[in-house]
Order: structure tokens, then C-alpha cells, then sequence
């Protein structure tokens, strides 16, 4: 157990001065490095009448503009490089899905970093040289399945690159090759579970002691019904494609209170999403982050929309990100009412009859929006008749009204009649009111 609190890198339990000492260093190269090199930030600076030179303490960096996805549209696809294109030995992208994808770019030295930090992750998780580390996250564009890949190898674990998708080849390996650690979306590894119990296989029994779940937000509840029904440690990785990828910050295992932030390497703020003004210590607010060491695409005040706050050291000398209870923009308004879906899973998961498979549905009536939440039974309970379903939906709509303060339609189908996600995160939200 000390070897574990220890860390796996020193850094990992220095004193705060050593820390910060590091971190106001490399925050200084960075800005330098970010206005020298990337035309977007030297005017942006210009503009607020700010300069690298104007950084005189870790503080500092609230004079500094803020960055956001739309400037790396804006920038689509390299002018956000600050090394020269030839530099670059990896380029990622977001799938695009609401405009131009956002691009970012690495060195061979940011890849390095990479892997560094999500072996340190995996560390942290409870990974050792020597594990099998199944990675589920997909592999391409997207930064999760190569950072888990990269990483793992990197600490010597043996890698299976399965990818997302093919759920019962999925559960196949895990059974045949007999991994100990899995990487991949909560929602994804519950469809896994369920194809576990199809063919037979309690997912208990498998060879899995942990699951490194990130890439969507995920509650407490959650956790306890993967845990409960997987016999496993779950652990949340977080990170993000525009800042690095996978492994910005990684729970401990042995403290399982919130992703520690690897601060030697990001340094984060909490703002209040409406003014953009730095909220008291522990206050909740949106994060925003400012990359210490990155060389391709160095990033200043990088707006995550991930709504959380930072919590004091616990298992690492670096501060932690309470749970994330969503994201600014995946808010819908209800009515008047704001309305996250992780609200929504922890009444669905407080109830043992459902699974934890849910959509959200909006509708507009003439002026009127209107929700329905769709859920589903566990496996278990789909013998259940319509009266006892009718019954679980009064039920959770009655927990909707009271905690939530919203009415809506509840639809309780069988096992299986929700929509599942393949790769990637779970869709939670379908807004078919009219823009």
C-alpha cells in the first residue's frame, strides 16, 4: 500500500513548493512558447494588452484570454500548431458532429508525455508491469484507444487493441485471453456485462479486478452497480482530446475520491460558466485547464464545459476534480428547469428493477417543451407484467418531480429496448425541438 501512495513518478508526492515552483516554470515557457509561435494566441494577447512577460505568478494566468473549441474551429486545420507542421508526428480530430472537428497535433515529446501519464494512470489505478489491459475505447481519430494503448505499454502491461464494438467478440477475449484490466466508456462496458450474462457468464467471474472508465460523465450510482455486479474496482480517467487525451487526471484506487489532476503537467482553474471570473476555493464552477508542456499545440485557458470543482490532495500532492455532473452545454432547459443526465441515472440506478440504460427525449408542443425518459428493466426483472412496469414509472417520475423539480413521461421497456451505444459514449439526449 505505501508503494502505491508513493506513486509511481516522484513528482507524484512532492511538497506543494516543489510543485508549484515546477508549475509556474513551465507555465512561463508555455505562454512564451504559445505567443511566439501561434498567430491566434499573439493576437488574442495583443488585443486584451496582455504579454508572456506579464506572468509573474501562477495567478497570473486569469489576465490571460481564454481558449475554446470555436477558435480551434476557426484555426481548422493547423494554425493552432506551434511547431512546424514537419514537427508533428500524430494529428487527432473530433468527430465533428456539431461543425468543423477540432484537430490537435502532437510532437514525438508530447507522445511521450502521453504515455507517460496514462501509464502513471494506470499505476494509479492499481496496474502493474506484467497485467493485460483490454482497451475498449475506439481507435483512431479519437484519442482514447491509442492513449490507453501507448500508456499501458509503456508501463509493460500486455495490450489487447480491441477496440469498440463486437460485443460478443468482446466478451469472447475477455473470457479467452483472461485480462485483468479494462479500459473503456461506463455505458459501453454495461452493454459488455449484458453480453456476459447472455451467453451465460457471470461477469463476476471473469478475469477483470479493474475497469479505467472515462470519455462520458458517470455517477457514485454508477459506480456501485458496476462494482456490485462486475466484481471489480472502478476507477474514472478523465481527460480530453483538445488538452491531451486520456489521462489528464486518474482516480487512485485506494481512495476512490476523484481523478487526480496531474498538476506537473496541467494547471487548473474553476470559473463561473455565465462571467467567466475564478469562483472561491471548492466552489463548483467549469473547469478550465492550461497545458504546461505540450510542444505541437500548447493550449491557454482551455474552457472544458465540464462542470466540477477541485478538491484538496488526498492519495497524490496534486489536487482532484469532484465528480463532473456534466457539461455546460449538454445542460437542456426543461420549462425553466436545468436538467443534467446524470440527474436523471442517479433516480434510475436508486431503483434495483432498471438498468442503467437510459435516453432522454425532447419535445416541443406549440410553446410547450416536454421530456419523456426512456429506461429499461434488468435482465432479471423482464418477466415483470404492465401493471408492475406502469407502477416503476409513477415511481421515478415521482423522484423526477420531487428532486428535479420537472414532470415527464416515463417509458420502461423490456431488456434491450433502449438504444445502446457500439463505440464511443452513450447518447443521452435526443433534442428534437425545432432550433
Amino acid at each position: 500500500m505505501l508503494e502505491m501512495k508513493r506513486g509511481r513518478d516522484p513528482i507524484e508526492h512532492a511538497s506543494q513548493d516543489e510543485l508549484r515552483a515546477l508549475q509556474l516554470e513551465r507555465m512561463k515557457w508555455t505562454v512564451r512558447h504559445a505567443y511566439e509561435n501561434v498567430a491566434h494566441y499573439r493576437k488574442k494577447f495583443d488585443a486584451m494588452g496582455v504579454h508572456p512577460d506579464d506572468l509573474k505568478t501562477l495567478e497570473d494566468i486569469s489576465k490571460f484570454p481564454f481558449t475554446t473549441k470555436q477558435d480551434l474551429r476557426e484555426n481548422y486545420p493547423f494554425n493552432m500548431f506551434a511547431v512546424p507542421r514537419e514537427k508533428v508526428v500524430r494529428i487527432h480530430a473530433s468527430s465533428g458532429t456539431t461543425g468543423k472537428p477540432t484537430v490537435v497535433g502532437y510532437t514525438q515529446h508530447d507522445i511521450d508525455t502521453w504515455a507517460d501519464l496514462v501509464a502513471r494512470s494506470i499505476w494509479a489505478a492499481g496496474g502493474r508491469p506484467g497485467d493485460i489491459v483490454h482497451v475498449a475505447y475506439g481507435y483512431g481519430l479519437f484519442t482514447g484507444g491509442l492513449g490507453a494503448h501507448y500508456g499501458a505499454e509503456r508501463l509493460g502491461c500486455s495490450v489487447v487493441p480491441m477496440s469498440g464494438g463486437q460485443t460478443e467478440k468482446q466478451v469472447q477475449l475477455i473470457r479467452d485471453f483472461g485480462p485483468h484490466i479494462i479500459m473503456v466508456t461506463p455505458s459501453y462496458f454495461c452493454n459488455i456485462m449484458e453480453e456476459m450474462q447472455r451467453q451465460g457468464m457471470d461477469p463476476k467471474s471473469s478475469s477483470l479486478r479493474i475497469g479505467i472508465f472515462g470519455a462520458e460523465p458517470w455517477t457514485g450510482r454508477m459506480r456501485e452497480d458496476i462494482e456490485s455486479h462486475a466484481g471489480l474496482d472502478a476507477v474514472d480517467i478523465y481527460g480530453l482530446s483538445e488538452v491531451m487525451g486520456p489521462g489528464v487526471a486518474m482516480e487512485c484506487v485506494e481512495a476512490k475520491d476523484g481523478p487526480v489532476i496531474w498538476e506537473d503537467h496541467f494547471y487548473p482553474e474553476i470559473i463561473n460558466p455565465d462571467t467567466g471570473e475564478p469562483v472561491a476555493e471548492g466552489e463548483p464552477g467549469e473547469m478550465v485547464l492550461t497545458s504546461l508542456t505540450k510542444e505541437a499545440m500548447p493550449i491557454i485557458r482551455y474552457r472544458t464545459r465540464d462542470l466540477t470543482n477541485l478538491l484538496p490532495p488526498t492519495a497524490r500532492s496534486m489536487r482532484r476534480i469532484g465528480k463532473i455532473t456534466g457539461r455546460s452545454d449538454d445542460m437542456i432547459i426543461i420549462r425553466g428547469v436545468n436538467l443534467f443526465p446524470t440527474q436523471v441515472e442517479e433516480l434510475i440506478l436508486k431503483m434495483p428493477e432498471l438498468a442503467p440504460q437510459y435516453q432522454l427525449v425532447v419535445t416541443r408542443e406549440g410553446s410547450l417543451d416536454s421530456l419523456e425518459v426512456l429506461t429499461e428493466l434488468r435482465a432479471e426483472f423482464d418477466h415483470l407484467c404492465d401493471e408492475d412496469r406502469t407502477a416503476l414509472a409513477r415511481r421515478l417520475g415521482h423522484s423526477l418531480k420531487n428532486y428535479v423539480g420537472i414532470s415527464a413521461k416515463i417509458s420502461i421497456q423490456h431488456t434491450g429496448g433502449v438504444e445502446r451505444t457500439l463505440t464511443g459514449k452513450a447518447r443521452r439526449v435526443i433534442d428534437k425541438r425545432p432550433r
